[in-house]
């Protein structure tokens, strides 16, 4: 009886440490967004992150960390405890494009952290000022081509700088970049005139565009955009291979155990089926996603290889 009584004390002691994994939050999570409260990444974070704390019975806090294109927030979860109670809503920008517009990073997007699920993907559009005697990308390029260095594009941030200068070099052109500050602040410089065309994404453009102070030559992704069903896409514009899909992920520091990734990525990918969050998604243009870590994974590597050639080649640096 004694040796009974040993023997389940015993199996106790060994199932405490996989029951701790599994009881997993025991304290409130907090979703880190390296931009300003009311867009569209913290938007998501907040949409799925009411979802995981009801499922969880947990409180799921959205801390907002802006500054330094997003560097401030992603250095703060990858120096982090491994623990899962402090996540990253991770911006493309901050982990694909950051690397090679910066000589040095206080984070390294491979090395620092776990990816569990895209949360959602979406394009860019390319808008110009009404005025401008270009109907479609092709009069477009002629119109680069004729009057090279006359005509300026604005940009918001890093990513859609890179976008245009991607433009650029696959249309062989030559436009000036002016930098504004947010995507709200491009679009007013492009419905004023003061820049004659932008790369922006498409939530801060459709009042502009469907008004018509704002004319929509063509969307960046492969497919056409939801929103804009009507804008051909780059490649049904004549650039072939042109293809800019920016996104929003979700990763936590690297080492943290794998049940508690898979209990977050369950949670995520649960939230995204719901049809009031894609409902959600699709108003500002984003496609929901929710695929696997290894899928993640795949796609930062590559994305991470081919914006840091585009940076490179274009010599472009952060300002």
């Amino acid at each position: 009886m004694g040796r009974l009584i040993f023997a389940l004390l015993l199996a106790c002691v060994f199932a405490l440490p996989a029951r701790a994994q599994t009881s997993y939050p025991v304290k409130p999570v907090h979703l880190v967004v390296g931009f300003p409260p009311g867009g569209a990444n913290d938007i998501l974070a907040r949409l799925i992150g009411a979802r995981m704390q009801e499922a969880w019975g947990e409180s799921v806090i959205v801390d907002n960390r802006p500054g330094a294109n997003a560097i401030i927030g992603t250095e703060l979860v990858a120096k982090s405890a491994p623990d899962g109670y402090t996540l990253l809503i991770g911006a493309s920008g901050a982990m694909t494009f950051n690397p090679g517009l910066y000589d040095k990073l206080p984070y390294d997007p491979l090395r620092d952290f776990a990816p569990i699920t895209m949360l959602g993907s979406f394009p860019l559009v390319l808008g110009v000022n009404p005025s401008l005697p270009a109907q479609s990308v092709k009069e477009l390029i002629a119109l680069a081509k004729k009057s090279p260095g006359q005509l300026n594009y604005g940009a918001g941030s890093t990513p859609f700088q890179l976008a245009a200068e991607l433009f650029s070099s696959q249309a062989d052109v030559r436009i000036g970049h002016v930098p504004y500050k947010g995507s709200a602040a491009t679009v007013t410089a492009v419905v004023a005139n003061e820049v004659q065309l932008t790369f922006v994404d498409a939530p801060p453009a459709l009042a502009q565009i469907r008004a018509g102070r704002m004319r929509a030559l063509a969307v960046t992704s492969r497919t056409r955009a939801a929103v804009l069903p009507e804008v051909p896409t780059m490649i049904e514009a004549g650039l072939g291979s042109y293809d800019v899909v920016l996104w929003t992920s979700l990763f936590a520091p690297a080492g943290t155990p794998k049940p508690i990734l898979d209990a977050v990525h369950a949670q995520a990918v649960k939230a995204l089926q719901v049809p009031e969050i894609r409902e959600r998604m699709a108003g500002l243009g984003i496609d929901a996603v929710g695929n696997t870590p290894e899928q993640l994974g795949a796609i930062l590597r590559a994305d991470l290889e081919k914006w840091t050639a585009v940076a490179k080649s274009a010599g472009v640096k952060a300002e």
